[in-house]
């Protein structure tokens, strides 16, 4: 920055001394200040004569217009009056705005520093409010009273808007001329602001706010030439269309995403219905399928207690009437009925010869449970308890008809059961819980069916049940459905194909078809899929 000495009073350059305000004036949040010696230098030597300005106020309005022209130049001079006024006080005094509530002391120095005294007493780094109340306090400041302007009445003939030698007092506190009265002698510049002549001599151009003259019938109003106003207007209107543009596509792509939102909810709605009726289509079959079975089982069940009651009748009469007291009473067509009853009980029975000539295909566990069965018809149709014993022998049970035909029931479930079990483990993704959904039912037959079994299918049974009771962990392979039972995904299977941290990717089977395949979902809010049936 430039700095100039006060005695070079003929060889000044006007281009050095503006560019070096100019560039104070960038920095004036901080270096304010520095600039007050240079507008000092400026306006005492009248540097401004050298670029053909009349005036010292023309200059900055026409030069430091975007530093605030000459109001703001005014305010800093001020300032510097204020400091100069309180000797060593003043480096208490940061920045302009706040000298600007102790302008109005400046012509009394002792009660400019009481001021500041009683300023730095309530707080060692006072502000702009700490300054205005300790000025109030040393000298009260009367409220300023709202002059009311009336608006002049427009002439036919056009005539000088301000009238010669009008008195007027500079009204506005931060001015340095505050309280001071000039006269307007030449015609306003322009329709916001006069030229005032003090009794000094001094000429200056203040704006029509920082004046007090209600007498005085100048306009506070800034108008702007008519190419101004036409072009304000169409920027206004240009906008306006803007922000009506704008508005619109907005409307219409808002409109946009809910209808695809929509759309999309409800065809997840109808895969969702459309799953759930296939699930609920198979669980009926299931269902009718063992309505069925039961059904067989119950009318065998009726038909051997019928069986049997037969038998314990035919029992107690043999043992009412010994052989003895029989004598001649079995007639012939007593006996062809015996026979009957005899044959039709032996119709049920199984010929041990056809299981040795053929025996079963399946497996051996099936031939003894059919040679046991067979055997226990036998006993039953002959009385005969050596048969009986034989029977509870061969199928591992009490020699008792009834631990002999539960223990027929059971081993009826074997074929069914391996069945069952094997086609779970043939799944792809078999886990711990879907095996023992099925393998629960057949509980009480898990030996025998144990038996039945491969090596390799017991030994992927043994795994699964030990990776069971280790705590599972969601990650990238894992086979998992939505853990919240009100969304459609609750009952949808999906796969882990990526993983990111505290979230992870799902590829679902239901999504194969549509665009949107994958979506990212916390841990917590997935689970383990345990089967088409949950």
């Amino acid at each position: 920055m430039l700095t100039l000495e006060k005695e070079q009073t003929t060889a000044l350059d006007y281009s050095v001394v503006n560019i070096s305000i100019q560039e104070t004036f960038a920095a004036i949040d901080r270096f304010e200040w520095q600039a007050v010696d240079e507008i000092l230098q400026m306006r005492e030597q009248q540097v401004y004569l050298q670029a053909g300005y009349k005036n010292f106020e023309e200059y900055c309005q026409r030069e430091l217009y975007a530093w605030g022209g000459y109001r703001r130049i005014n305010q800093l001079l001020g300032a510097k009056k204020v400091i100069d006024a309180v000797g060593e006080l003043g480096g208490h005094i940061k920045n302009e705005r706040q000298a600007r509530p102790l302008l109005r002391l400046v012509k009394e120095p002792e009660k400019l520093k009481q001021a500041i005294a009683i300023a730095l007493k309530d707080n060692p780094d006072p502000s702009v409010s700490d300054f205005a109340a300790a000025a109030n306090i040393v000298v009260p400041q009367l409220p300023r009273k709202k002059q009311s302007i009336q608006e002049p009445m427009v002439p036919k003939i056009q005539e000088p808007v301000v009238p010669q030698k009008v008195i007027v007092t500079v009204s506005q506190q931060s001015h340095p001329r505050y309280g001071e009265s000039g006269t307007i002698e030449a015609d306003a510049p322009n329709r916001w602001q006069q030229i005032v002549t003090f009794a000094d001599g001094e000429r200056l151009l203040l704006n029509n706010t920082d004046l007090d003259a209600p007498s005085v019938p100048f306009s506070r109003e800034r108008t702007y030439p008519v190419e101004y106003t036409e072009a304000i207007a169409a920027l206004k209107e240009q906008h306006q269309q803007e922000l009506e543009q704008l508005s619109q596509e907005l409307r219409i792509g808002l409109q946009a995403e809910a209808g695809a939102k929509a759309e999309a909810q409800v065809q997840e709605q109808i895969q969702s219905l459309q799953n759930l009726y296939k699930q609920q289509k198979e669980q009926n079959i299931q269902l009718q399928q063992r309505l069925d079975e039961m059904e067989g089982l119950r009318k065998l069940e009726i038909e051997n207690q019928q069986l049997l009651s037969r038998i314990q009748e035919l029992e107690n009469a043999v043992e009412q009437r010994p052989s003895q007291q029989w004598g001649n009473t079995m007639t012939q067509q007593a006996t062809k009925a015996l026979n009957k009853q005899v044959k039709q009980a032996l119709e049920k029975t199984i010929d041990l010869r056809s299981l040795a000539q053929e025996p079963p295909k399946e497996n051996a566990q099936e031939c003894l449970r059919l040679m046991g069965m067979a055997l226990k018809n036998l006993a039953s149709a002959m009385n005969n308890t050596q048969a009986l014993e034989a029977a509870a022998l061969i199928l591992g049970s009490e020699p008792t008809p009834t631990a002999i035909a539960y223990r027929a029931e059971q081993l009826s479930m074997l074929p069914q059961a391996v069945s069952d079990i094997r086609q779970v483990l043939a799944k792809p993704g078999c886990t711990w819980q879907g095996f023992w959904a099925v393998a629960q039912e057949y509980e009480v037959i898990k030996q025998d069916y144990w038996g039945e079994l491969t090596n390799q299918e017991t030994d992927l049974i043994t795994a699964l049940q030990n990776a069971s009771s280790q705590p599972n962990t969601i990650g990238i392979g894992s086979i998992v459905a939505h853990a919240d039972p009100y969304r459609t995904l609750y009952v949808e299977k999906g796969e882990v194909v990526e993983d990111l941290g505290e979230e992870v990717m799902v590829a679902w089977d239901c999504w194969k078809e549509q665009s949107k395949k994958t979506d990212r979902y916390f841990r917590d809010e997935l689970r383990f899929w345990k089967g088409e049936n949950q």
